[in-house]
């Protein structure tokens, strides 16, 4: 027998009647649980959505650079060599194609640039990269991607949400939500220079997330990245204690709104973006300005060039904004890696125009310690076809393309992944676009499975029902 004290009063209590009597509590105590766990799963704080807040388990990287290839690069001509498709150029394709495919192809088409090994690793790197070949020892090449859509528009949706038929929140607007930033004075997510095409502002919005969350646009395609700014950044009409004075009247009127109507996202991200686009004004443009930025780094970047200059200086802010706590930023070279025809000419224009950036950004990273616990995405929302369109193109090809991965938690000097002995179809390691995803957000401590957003009566994710991370890729 059990004894139940009750100041000096003993009472005999069996187990039996002690689980009896005991098992409201129990419930109780299971009902706080779940309501706890209901209460972490609700997400930021939502007076202060941007504030950091922990991961789910140690992270390898802090932050991401997206550098997005638009249109497509072609794998076989870039980062996958292929012996036997030069071998074989002007042959047949000895199996069969996808039954769904963007257009019509021909024979096999060789690469017209010569691929060799470089570095301690020994990666095949195309003549197209000789800048970015420097780097090869800190690349992870993801040579096995796939995807499920082979139009532009499904497709860039897919890399950027998750999803190529439904409007969801983007990659970036996920971290941001489930990382905040490291600095309350920018945004969590910023995009230079994004196309208004293939998706537009889906590609970089937060959908059913809080606004706060959605990426800050910095110009956009076709302009010119030295007058691209955060719109609206300045006002030298009205001086700041009186827009402060005006911003406080407006937010006071919001909260007494919000008050109210109980429940109001859209107007709780109003009000979050409201005060963060007030305090943006004092330290964004600083970020732009690069007459600090010494000539040997602007040179590193290629800015003295007027070939590399415009991309340059995205991979330059890019690196600034980083450094300075944003959990996302994503560069957009344009959308011109879509080689129908003028394969030669194009292609070669666009390595040119990307590789001295990219190599001059890996470089200053890792000069300056950002490299570890930074992670540098490359690559566009499908790759090419093997096979040819007229004498000198290539058609669209999600079966089998590449990415690659740097810094932030991969493996460095790797191939991971094969594509089929002529590049079309991924058939070693597969890594589908979720597989990605999940797989950027395990290097961030998130785990994919877990970091989600109720909406419409159900929990949605980056991920959907889908997504394995690529243990073999990580540290």
């Amino acid at each position: 027998m059990n004894q139940h004290w009750n100041g000096s009063e003993s009472i005999g209590l069996s187990r039996r009647d002690l689980l009896r009597r005991a098992s409201a509590g129990f419930g109780s105590l299971a009902l706080a649980g779940l309501l706890g766990q209901e209460a972490l799963a609700d997400g930021p704080d939502p007076k202060n959505p941007l504030a950091p807040r922990a991961p789910h388990f140690a992270p390898k990287a802090k932050r991401v650079i997206f550098l997005f290839m638009h249109g497509g690069p072609s794998q076989v001509d870039t980062f996958d060599y292929k012996p036997l498709l030069q071998r074989d150029s002007g042959k047949p394709l000895p199996f069969a194609k996808p039954r769904v495919v963007s257009s019509q192809t021909g024979n096999l088409l060789g690469s017209p640039w010569k691929f060799a090994q470089h570095g301690q690793s020994g990666l095949w790197v195309s003549e197209l990269f000789p800048n970015l070949a420097r780097q090869v020892d800190d690349l992870c090449v993801i040579n096995g991607m796939h995807g499920s859509n082979s139009r532009h528009g499904g497709a860039l949706l897919e890399l950027h949400t998750g999803s190529d038929t439904f409007v969801r929140p983007s990659m970036g607007s996920w971290i941001a939500y489930g990382l905040g930033t490291e600095n309350q004075d920018l945004p969590g997510y910023i995009t230079v220079c994004p196309n208004p095409s293939h998706g537009g502002v889906n590609n970089y919005a937060s959908a059913f997330l809080p606004a706060v969350y959605q990426g800050t646009p910095i110009g956009s395609t076709g302009e010119s990245v030295e007058q691209a700014r955060i719109p609206f950044i300045e006002n030298k009409a009205t001086p700041r204690d009186l827009q402060r004075l005006q911003l406080d009247l407006v937010q006071e009127m919001n909260r007494d709104h919000l008050d109210r109507a109980v429940a109001d996202q859209a107007l709780e991200g109003r009000i979050a973006a409201f005060e963060l686009a007030f305090r943006m004004q004092a330290v964004a443009p600083e970020v732009q300005e690069i007459g600090g930025e010494s000539e040997a780094t602007k040179k590193l970047y290629g800015l003295d060039d007027p070939v590399t200059k415009s991309f340059g200086l995205q991979c330059l802010y890019a690196r600034r904004f980083a450094e300075r706590g944003v959990r996302f930023v994503q560069v957009s070279h344009s959308y011109k890696w879509d080689q129908h025809s003028g394969l030669k000419k194009d292609c070669a224009q666009n390595c040119r125009e990307v590789d001295r950036p990219i190599a001059g950004l890996l470089a200053d990273l890792k000069a300056r310690g950002l490299l570890k616990d930074t992670l540098v995405l490359w690559g566009g929302e499908f790759g090419r076809t093997p096979t040819s369109q007229g004498d000198d193109g290539r058609d669209h090809n999600p079966q089998g393309y590449t990415m690659w991965m740097a810094g932030g938690g991969v493996k460095a000097g790797i191939a991971h992944g094969k594509t089929d002995d002529y590049g079309y179809y991924a058939v070693e390691n597969k890594v589908h676009v979720h597989d990605l995803h999940a797989t950027i957000l395990h290097l961030l401590g998130l785990d994919h499975t877990r970091l989600t957003y109720r909406h419409a009566g159900r929990q949605f994710r980056l991920t959907d029902v889908y997504g394995e991370v690529v243990h073999d890729i990580v540290t």
